[in-house]
């Protein structure tokens, strides 16, 4: 269990406190996470990683010469946002543009694929790849769906080298698709992990046995098997990720045995010392082999055995030097060299936006009865975080309440102060999505911060929207979901909430009922959703791969999504 800690929620924001003190002469902070204590040199493409916290080492302990210019560090098991990431990069640009990584999670592609798109419209060369390693997520022939465990620590490696080493950007993102191309990794849970604050951990293994195939979220294995010996365990790690070998002539492999943070280094010696023999006798050589812990998972038990073919273009990276805070190799630039940063918060600055005088007295009405909205959303969800973890976690890493708690709360805010500025109900929506992206992180926070942004825009900020005006507003918040979080209705998500509420809207005011009315019948309708998505098997995000076990419990977005509208529809009151 995760034991010491002040405020659960700012787990995060006081372990950063921490990380930057210790060690200064690599880092400096800027919002949303760190960047190098020194300036990025003329001409050296920058490589920012991240993702969730609760994985130290990785990722901010990694950025250093012969590594990382950046990380951008989100919420515990939750993807930062798009404006973290655009953050990070901003500060870690130089002049040779910027290539942005992650492990293969909705939530970290979104948000940074939309980051990617910010940075570029500010003239900022950037890009975007994730990893695949995991083997346990997806079959042979579906690699693109998979996820992004310990094999990040090879692709993050080798393309930070490759960036050292002068390669243009397009020869860093060559070098990076060909590490996750090259990489597999297959993992195992003896013990699930415990969130801050938590009295329970997000799941548990059966005594005497061990999940095979876990997620570094808390997620758990696909499947349970005996508890083995060290040596039986080498085997089927072995076996494991040999079995899904890639296309290659390569006998010369990088290997990682990765403990997941409870797991200590001398029970991983004792398996490395097996499968180190049953690599080396099945004719492999062995490079530079690491053993201990890269990628964690908070206080999870367990290991990962990442495997990557090397070419020699790949061994000459995995093996280059790196001066990291948690990761030394070889003889690097110092630390401290190169002009160091004098302001790095200035760095990450976005500009500044002009949203001035654009409502008139009926958008500001509107503004009011925004904010009125969101502050009995946030209560509502504060009350019902608990049973929305519960929901999430199982098939999922149990997030999806506090990621609301925290999202919700923030666009209370923002859209408070937007009000109280004097904006419309168009530019409040606006404020309250770019927060509740900002301050949740993950994958709902993206999906809630594009909704609300794409409501708002179809509303403005002057006059009072007509019935037709909310419902295409509404119309335009579920094609945004479609077009950013790449899911379809039937996929168990929030969007099977979300489509029958929005056709219901749609139809009752087609036949001349006020929006109001409509409203409350459409909240209805979006809870009865909810509710059959139980029958359901997730296609995508974290719980796909446990889809059997996610049966006969409710999708918690689809379940939020409609509690979020009933408390709209009891904001309206009775009026039709």
């Amino acid at each position: 269990m995760t034991k010491l800690f002040n405020d659960p929620a700012r787990f995060t924001e006081d372990m950063l406190v921490g990380f930057l003190d210790a060690n200064s002469t690599y880092v400096a902070g800027v919002p949303g996470g760190v960047v190098r204590a020194s300036e990025t040199p003329p001409g050296k493409v920058a490589v920012v990683i991240g993702g969730g916290s609760g994985h130290y080492p990785a990722f901010c302990g990694t950025v250093g010469p012969g590594f990382a210019d950046g990380a951008v560090v989100g919420n515990i098991f939750t993807s930062p946002s798009a404006e973290e990431a655009a953050s990070v990069a901003r500060a870690a640009h130089g002049d040779a543009g910027v290539l942005l990584t992650t492990g293969n999670y909705a939530g970290d592609v979104m948000n940074f694929g939309l980051a990617v798109t910010q940075l570029r419209e500010e003239g900022i060369d950037a890009h975007y790849f994730a990893v695949t390693d995991d083997i346990a997520s997806a079959p042979p022939g579906e690699e693109a769906k998979r996820r992004g465990i310990a094999g990040d620590f090879t692709v993050f490696k080798c393309a930070s080298a490759a960036a050292e080493d002068g390669l243009d950007i397009t020869g860093v993102i060559r070098v990076a698709e060909a590490a996750n191309a090259a990489t597999r990794t297959l993992g195992v849970a003896f013990d699930g992990c415990t969130l801050p604050g938590a009295d329970s951990p997000l799941f548990t293994v059966p005594d005497k046995q061990m999940g095979v195939g876990l997620g570094i979220h808390g997620e758990p294995g696909v499947r349970d098997e005996p508890m083995p010996s060290a040596a039986d365990l080498a085997v089927t790690l072995v076996d494991g990720v040999l079995a899904d070998e890639p296309t290659t002539d390569s006998k010369r492999i990088a290997v990682i045995l990765n403990g997941l943070g409870r797991t200590k280094y001398e029970e991983l010696f004792v398996v490395w010392g097996t499968a180190a023999r049953l690599l080396r006798e099945r004719g492999y050589e062995v490079v530079d082999p690491e053993v201990g812990e890269l990628v964690t998972s908070l206080d999870m038990a367990g290991c990962s055995l990442t495997v990557m073919w090397l070419d020699d273009e790949l061994e000459k990276y995995w093996t280059a030097p790196a001066d990291t805070p948690a990761y030394r190799k070889g003889v690097a630039a110092a630390a401290d060299s190169g002009p160091r940063r004098t302001d790095a918060a200035a760095d990450a600055a976005a500009p500044e936006r002009d949203v001035a005088e654009l409502a008139d007295d009926e958008g500001r009405d509107g503004g009011r009865f925004v904010v009125k909205a969101f502050d009995a959303i946030a209560g509502m969800l504060a009350g019902a975080e608990e049973e929305l973890g519960r929901i999430d976690a199982v098939a999922g890493d149990g997030d999806h309440g506090r990621g609301m708690v925290k999202g919700s709360s923030a666009a209370r805010v923002a859209a408070s102060a937007a009000a109280k500025a004097g904006a419309g109900q168009g530019s409040v929506l606006a404020a309250a999505g770019r927060e509740w992206a900002a301050k949740a992180g993950g994958t709902s926070g993206v999906l809630w911060g594009a909704l609300l942004n794409a409501v708002g825009a179809r509303l403005g900020d002057t006059g009072r929207p007509d019935s037709e005006t909310v419902a295409a507003a509404m119309r335009d918040g579920y094609d945004s979901l479609i077009a950013l979080g790449g899911a379809s209705p039937g996929d168990k998500t929030m969007l099977d909430a979300m489509l029958p509420f929005v056709e219901e809207l749609e139809r009752r005011v087609s036949e001349g009922e006020s929006w109001k009315g409509s409203w409350r019948h459409a909240a209805q309708v979006a809870t009865d959703a909810a509710r059959a998505t139980a029958d359901m098997r997730p296609k995508v995000g974290r719980a796909r791969p446990l889809a059997e076990r996610s049966v006969g419990t409710p999708d918690a977005g689809a379940t939020s999504l409609a509690m979020i509208a009933h408390t709209v529809a009891d904001c309206l009151g009775h009026e039709t």
